[in-house]
């Protein structure tokens, strides 16, 4: 976003709107995120997040100052991690992968609510006459709220610990395979950050995001299919 500023591609009023996505996604869908895998968490038997009042929508239990940055510089980044104690899953890798995808799916789910939402302010705006320019903005803001939810829900599922797909892929890996990679987890972690920051994942990230944004601007269009 700020590139584009720099670059021209992008007008300070624009900017201003990606902003307005980029604050409504660090107080409210990255707070959603992560209360998405404590409540999941709990429903399948672990009181742990609750305990530690991380079911609550109080964004400030759960923004992470340089994980918001993040999102405003690069267009993903992360909160607070929800603790979670694996054991008290009655099937304990199961469990941990559920709780684990609950995030990203909470991501794909605001995207594809943020989508409806753009089409219905589309005919609205056609309705009632709406000047091009403003109608410039608002779309900004829509596709770039949209943008980074499903950015983050692709980034999230990525395999390699930290993040949520490490998880998911544990539950089909042998016990043995994912003792060795918990005790090689911060190598993992550095490892994942040169791959984002030298551009390896930049094509296959962009690859998936652009799939799951067609299929999410189809869904959320077939309901207004009378519309247009």
């Amino acid at each position: 976003m700020l590139r584009s500023l720099l670059s021209g591609s992008l007008t300070m009023e624009g900017a201003i709107m990606e902003i307005l996505a980029v604050v409504m996604i660090v107080f409210l869908i990255l707070p959603l995120h992560e209360m998405a895998h404590g409540f999941v968490a709990y429903k399948l038997g672990d009181n742990t997040a609750k305990n530690m009042g991380r079911l609550r929508f109080n964004p400030m239990a759960h923004v992470d100052p340089i994980g918001a940055l993040m999102i405003l510089f690069v267009g993903f980044g992360w909160a607070k991690p929800v603790p979670v104690d694996p054991r008290n899953f009655k099937n304990p890798k199961a469990g941990m992968a559920i709780t684990a995808l609950a995030g990203p799916v909470s991501n794909l789910l605001a995207a594809f609510a943020a989508a409806l939402l753009y089409n219905v302010a589309a005919i609205v705006a056609t309705n009632v006459s709406l000047s091009a320019g403003a109608w410039e903005l608002i779309s900004i803001f829509f596709i770039y709220f949209i943008s980074i939810n499903i950015s983050l829900a692709v980034f999230n599922l990525i395999p390699i610990p930290p993040l949520d797909g490490s998880k998911i892929l544990f539950a089909f890996l042998p016990d043995r395979i994912v003792y060795k990679v918990y005790q090689n987890e911060q190598v993992l972690s550095i490892v994942l950050i040169v791959l984002i920051f030298t551009g390896v994942l930049t094509g296959p990230l962009s690859y998936l995001q652009n799939i799951l944004t067609n299929w999410v601007f189809h869904l959320a269009s077939l309901p207004f299919a009378a519309f247009w």
